[in-house]
């Protein structure tokens, strides 16, 4: 996994992970986006980031991670880590 890339971590049925990869698709932010149910790796990475607990949508880039943001929340994480919108 490439870390400078701006990651989702969600499920495919989770209505705040399709809110959260819409709102980014709206506002042309390029992200990766990973379901934490079928991808292995991604559940591992998840837990690695909560004692073992599985936490999503979280939204990592590099080693900083936000879990479950809002929508000011995730604009003001981009914002600090220099993502344009």
């Amino acid at each position: 996994m490439d870390e400078t890339k701006l990651k989702l971590y969600g499920a495919d049925w989770c209505t705040k992970s399709s809110n959260i990869r819409n709102y980014l698709q709206s506002i042309w932010v390029e992200f990766e986006d990973y379901n934490v149910e079928t991808d292995e790796e991604a559940e591992k990475y998840v837990r690695s980031l909560y004692d073992g607990k599985l936490k999503f949508p979280t939204i990592t880039y590099g080693d900083r991670f936000l879990k479950n943001p809002t929508i000011k929340e995730l604009d003001q994480f981009l914002e600090e880590v220099g993502i344009e919108k």
